[in-house]
């Protein structure tokens, strides 16, 4: 069975299109998302129309809880506390029913999914190998994916090393791995806000039977996803990172 995991879509229809046609094009089974369907971009109901049409599994993401009034926006910056305001008075019903019945962690496969971390589903960025090797051991799981920091990138613990160091990298376009029967926390990268340097859009495929995972970046039409936030009247900041993957 061949899986893509997506996640932080960002309400960037443009960008979840072309992810979606690329994961089509290599006749990948099913799809799950790691949350963050909205915020930050103007087209939220069409993203979670797609995402509620195509995905076998979803979670919650922060972005979703702060429009669905569930989760306190002070920590978000000024940017993404605006386009939290902007998503609550411009999004669908339908967008909102789906979201209020999802979780922010889960499982398929085996494989344990959260939106941000194992330690704290919701708000906890991944990013060195000392919060890796403390979420390693806040799950059981041999697979974790991860999602939340816009960054493509993996940590492993390695099976046949007695002292079980944690060793992560970024994982640029075409990165393959062998999980074999290592631990791993795997982000597949952002499709809608990557923040990463690479503005493409991320996705990773899973191979279950092989053992294997592969990183893919997209290209998309930033300019229109950008055009979009423009008309919406949302922070210029907003439209022009798509640009650059920042």
């Amino acid at each position: 069975m061949r899986v893509a995991a997506i996640t932080d879509i960002h309400s960037n229809l443009p960008s979840l299109e072309a992810v979606l046609a690329a994961i089509d094009a290599d006749g990948i089974g099913e799809i799950w998302c790691l949350g963050d369907v909205i915020g930050y971009g103007a087209e939220p109901d069409e993203c979670a129309d797609l995402v509620r049409e195509r995905c076998a599994l979803c979670l919650v993401g922060n972005h979703d809880l702060a429009v669905l009034g569930a989760l306190d926006i002070a920590a978000f910056s000024e940017a993404a506390a605006t386009a939290v305001a902007w998503t609550r008075e411009n999004v669908a019903a339908r967008t909102l029913e789906m979201l209020r019945e999802l979780e922010p962690a889960g499982a398929r496969e085996g494989i344990a999914l959260f939106h941000a971390s194992p330690r704290d589903p919701v708000w906890e960025y991944v990013l060195s190998a000392e919060q890796a090797d403390a979420n390693l051991d806040a799950h059981e799981a041999q697979i974790a994916l991860i999602g939340h920091s816009h960054i493509s990138l993996f940590f492993v613990r390695r099976a046949a090393e007695v002292q079980g160091e944690v060793r992560g990298a970024e994982a640029g376009d075409g990165t393959r791995l062998e999980l074999g029967s290592d631990r791993w926390l795997l982000n597949p990268g952002s499709v809608g806000q990557p923040r990463d340097g690479d503005p493409r859009a991320a996705w990773l495929e899973l191979d279950l039977a092989a053992g294997t995972a592969h990183f893919h970046r997209v290209e998309y039409d930033t300019e229109r996803a950008a055009a979009a936030i423009s008309a919406a009247g949302l922070p210029r900041r907003l439209a022009e990172r798509l640009h650059v993957g920042s």
